[in-house]
């Protein structure tokens, strides 16, 4: 056990002479043990602390189970070759009424340091991710399950890990999982791979899964993370999306938009047919080509009202085709809200009212 513990061990006696150490102290050193066991602790700091090591050793002897936790204490090593260097040392008392010396190099300490910190930010992520986040062996066995998967797919991480992921996996997708491991095996990520997936009540989703290859120290790879997002609402919102679009492409009425500059950001079909103008001729460029010059001031109130989020409903004006005819219009106006509800733009449907007049 002494020798794989990652840290050099040093066991000395009250007198200060060196009883044994581990591997790693003659890794850190540069000495063999040998060299090392029967010598007095001095030889592995400098001279000019020697005195502080014999305080320190002497007033942990006279009461050390005050410090029965350990004492951490920053001081300076000495290796074989006079090479000098920040080390953290921790006192300990043993059962043969000796000391046990755990000797970290302060560089060593700091990575360990930042490693353990990276890990506390790696675990708050995961626990805290709107994502569920699953790791798995190469088998396809769950090893970890954060909160959302949880959520996501309505197992605990009690009943899920140790279980085989393919139970998420409806039957006719069986065949996924096996494809995809075999490239996470070769050490290659999958990304956005979009599926269905299936919770514990049976319920068929669809899901965008992404995984990506977990190395051991050497770099084989041991395992996969699987990264996954629940699109639900983004296919019903893209549904949504497709109807109302179809709906805007097959009116007919005009349906137009805009920037609150009054600058045309879409035109439908009944737009074109309306007022003679081709959509690639009319994107980008002002409302005002369609309006009578009489008629322009008219959009000024209107604007106004859209910009400050009202509705403007059934204003007769007049409309201007491409040929120069001008003819009755009943415009209805909406505003167009971003995610924070900000006015962005506006939406415009325009009703020719030419044989009502």
């Amino acid at each position: 056990m002494l020798e794989v513990v990652p840290d050099a061990l040093v066991g000395m006696d009250q007198t200060g002479v060196i009883r044994f150490v581990n591997h790693q102290t003659e890794s850190l050193f540069g000495y063999d043990r040998d060299d090392i066991v029967g010598q007095p602790i001095q030889m592995l700091v400098p001279e000019y602390l020697w005195e502080v090591y014999t305080e320190h050793r002497e007033d942990y002897f006279a009461d050390p189970m005050t410090r029965s936790m350990g004492l951490d204490l920053e001081l300076i090593g000495r290796q074989r070759d006079g090479t000098l260097f920040r080390v953290k040392v921790t006192l300990s008392a043993i059962d043969t009424g000796d000391v046990l010396l755990v000797i970290t190099a302060a560089r060593e300490a700091t990575k360990r340091k930042q490693a353990l910190e990276n890990a506390d930010r790696m675990t708050a992520i995961v626990e805290n991710s709107n994502d569920a986040i699953i790791g798995k062996t190469l088998s396809g066995v769950v090893t970890s399950w954060n909160p959302a998967a949880e959520k996501m797919y309505g197992y605990t991480s009690e009943e899920i890990i140790g279980k085989f992921i393919h139970i998420l996996n409806p039957g006719d997708r069986t065949g996924e999982i096996g494809s995809i491991l075999a490239k996470v095996k070769a050490g290659r990520p999958v990304e956005h791979f979009e599926t269905i997936r299936v919770r514990k009540d049976g319920t068929r989703f669809p899901v965008s899964l992404s995984f990506a290859p977990i190395h051991e120290e050497g770099g084989a790879v041991v395992g996969a993370s699987v990264i996954g997002h629940d699109m639900t609402e983004q296919k019903e919102s893209f549904e949504v999306a497709q109807r109302m679009a179809a709906m805007v492409e097959f009116s007919g009425e005009a349906i137009v938009g805009g920037t609150l500059e009054g600058i045309i950001t879409s035109w439908n079909p009944a737009a074109e047919r309306i007022f003679g103008y081709s959509r690639q001729e009319m994107i980008g460029k002002s409302v005002r080509l369609v309006l009578p010059e009489d008629r322009t001031s008219e959009a000024i109130p209107a604007l106004a009202k859209i910009r400050a989020g009202q509705y403007v409903e059934r204003l007769e004006t007049m409309g201007i085709r491409r040929d120069g005819t001008v003819f009755p219009v009943m415009l209805s106006v909406a505003p167009i809200l971003d995610t924070d509800g900000e006015v962005v733009g506006l939406s415009a449907i325009a009703h020719d009212v030419t044989e009502q007049n």
